[in-house]
């Protein structure tokens, strides 16, 4: 160990940021601070939504930093175990420790890369694909129909391979509660985007669709070719889930409220899930999305970054999606606010719908801190 690589101090830093591409609402994260004695520093981020969880999590990562300060950065895997240990008691693999692993985990994976001079991407093994094909990914908000298709058609003009869109979302959209409405939303975003474009729907925790009713709107959207639904049974229902794949043969998403690989096992083994979402600021950090999504590949299942957050996030789920053979897109919010575009000197995006690879050390991405520090909760 050199005296270069030994990690010096370890920040939590709860935040609250305006996001557009959600109704313009608050949303907050805890981002994570870890440097080191060369004077690299890297970054994390608990996908946390809450304030009240992004303190929650602030206290945890705290708790942690005596676990790893004064030890190398490079022990990425040890230190990992090291606070899943820590945490036995109030975490037992989930809950908001689980978060607090993940910024913390993140951090040090763009540390290392730092003090190596290495790409997150490269220290993962490298990219298994050549191009990763990206899509929108937003919620529906207006009460036009015909405005919000073609506000997506407007979106994938630029190259993106389709959309996935949230219902039950903030604002007046109403969708995933009338089925006339749902199908003519439907249609008519399909119809606006054009062939060759993919529509996926999105559930939201405001819908609560019953067994019966997530058959026949899977039925129907099938018919109209939707590519997948996700969450038409919430997070947890594996009896509903597979009497909804006896009955319709669309592709069923879920999976992303999963705390860790064993969760994401769970679901796995139901046979319910063809599009399993996975977040590296929820699922153990970039360790543990990577875990998660080798289970995926195993199973023949596509893995999906829940790139809905930060930029620090999306460098995350960038690398990750490149670097995992089971992830086959990614989604990428189509207007950015300055949690996307401003906190870094690069955001994460794409070229003629391909997202762009990871460029420089680390994560690839350099933050303004004083950002960070004006959006202090």
């Amino acid at each position: 160990m050199t005296k270069a690589e030994i990690v010096t101090g370890i920040e939590a830093i709860p935040v609250s940021y305006r996001e557009p591409t959600d109704h313009n609402r608050h949303r907050s994260v805890c981002l994570v601070r870890v440097s080191c004695a060369g004077g690299a520093v890297g970054w994390g981020e608990a996908c946390t939504y809450f304030p009240e969880a992004s303190r929650a999590a602030a206290h945890i990562v705290e708790a942690f930093a005596p676990l790893i300060i004064g030890s190398s950065a490079m022990d990425i895997e040890r230190h990992w175990h090291s606070m899943k240990g820590h945490s036995w008691w109030y975490g037992t693999g989930a809950g908001i420790a689980s978060m607090a692993i993940s910024a913390i985990d993140i951090a040090l994976w763009d540390l290392k890369g730092k003090i190596l001079g290495a790409r997150v991407l490269d220290l993962l093994g490298g990219p298994v694909k050549d191009q990763l094909p990206a899509i929108a990914s937003l919620h529906g908000t207006k009460a036009s129909v015909d405005a919000m298709a073609d506000d997506i058609a407007s979106f994938t003009e630029t190259g993106l391979h389709g959309a996935k869109v949230g219902f039950g979302k903030a604002g007046d959209a109403y969708l995933g509660f009338d089925e006339e409405r749902d199908l003519q939303f439907v249609e008519k975003v399909m119809t606006a985007m054009g062939p060759g474009k993919d529509l996926m729907v999105d559930l939201g925790v405001k819908n609560r669709w019953d067994v019966p009713m997530a058959i026949r709107r899977a039925q129907l959207f099938e018919e109209r070719g939707v590519a997948w639904l996700e969450e038409p049974l919430g997070h947890d229902d594996p009896d509903g889930y597979a009497a909804l794949r006896a009955a319709s043969g669309i592709r069923i998403a879920y999976g992303e409220r999963e705390w860790n690989a064993r969760g994401v096992q769970k679901i796995l083994d139901t046979g319910t899930v063809d599009v399993v979402g996975l977040d590296p600021g929820r699922v153990e950090g970039i360790t543990g999305f990577k875990r998660a999504a080798d289970l995926c590949a195993l199973a023949r299942r596509q893995a999906n970054a829940h790139n809905f957050s930060t930029a620090i996030v999306a460098a995350a789920s960038q690398a990750l999606s490149f670097a995992c053979p089971a992830c086959a897109l990614l989604e990428l919010q189509p207007v950015y606010g300055p949690a996307q575009a401003d906190l870094v000197d690069r955001p994460i995006w794409h070229t003629k719908g391909f997202v762009d690879l990871p460029q420089g050390p680390g994560l690839g991405v350099e933050i303004d801190e004083e950002m960070v520090h004006s959006a202090r909760i």
